[in-house]
């Protein structure tokens, strides 16, 4: 990589450090390459996404951003996973080292924030804000079917009623 190269790796992980909602870094050695292309597959399918960067690079990147306090976590074979949604990347990473032993998660950021591998995991365990908006439809739709169900018991009884009365009349 000439020095063109590396300041363009810097500047676009610099970017991703100002801007992004959470960040997760892990260790990744021991992955075969089809596995670290699920992994890059389901970060995809989930709205986040993985990069690999030389530890050097991304210290660099670091520097100046509000999320400069993960610096030590860069040692050894990392990658990143991120996201805007502050609950896909840290579901997808730590689904992954479930089932993967060699992905081991060393922490991360929630917008300025650090957090240790417990919060990743805690993150990890909140609903998608996709499922958030489908309970909040949900409750709101709630009363609405509730108010719709008491208008129309009287008219149900009443048609009951009627109903019972005519009945009564051709037996009779």
């Amino acid at each position: 990589m000439d020095r063109a190269q590396k300041s363009e790796v810097v500047a676009a992980l610099h970017e991703v450090f100002s801007n992004t909602g959470v960040i997760v870094v892990a260790h990744y050695s021991g992955l075969s390459v089809s596995e670290m292309t699920d992994l890059r597959r389901r970060a995809r399918e989930a709205g986040a996404q993985v990069k690999v960067a030389k530890n050097r690079l991304a210290k660099l990147a670091l520097e100046g951003t509000e999320v400069d306090g993960i610096a030590e976590l860069f040692a050894g074979p990392t990658c990143i996973t991120y996201s805007d949604d502050p609950v896909a990347a840290p579901k997808v990473a730590v689904n992954f080292a479930k089932e993967n032993e060699n992905l081991v998660i060393l922490g991360g950021t929630m917008g300025a924030t650090a957090l240790d591998p417990n919060g990743v995991k805690s993150l990890a365990s909140l609903p998608s804000l996709d499922e958030l908006r489908g309970k909040l439809v949900g409750l709101l739709q709630a009363p609405a079917g509730k108010i719709a169900q008491v208008v129309s018991a009287p008219a149900g009884q009443l048609a009951r009623v009627i109903s019972a009365k005519a009945s009564q009349g051709e037996a009779a």
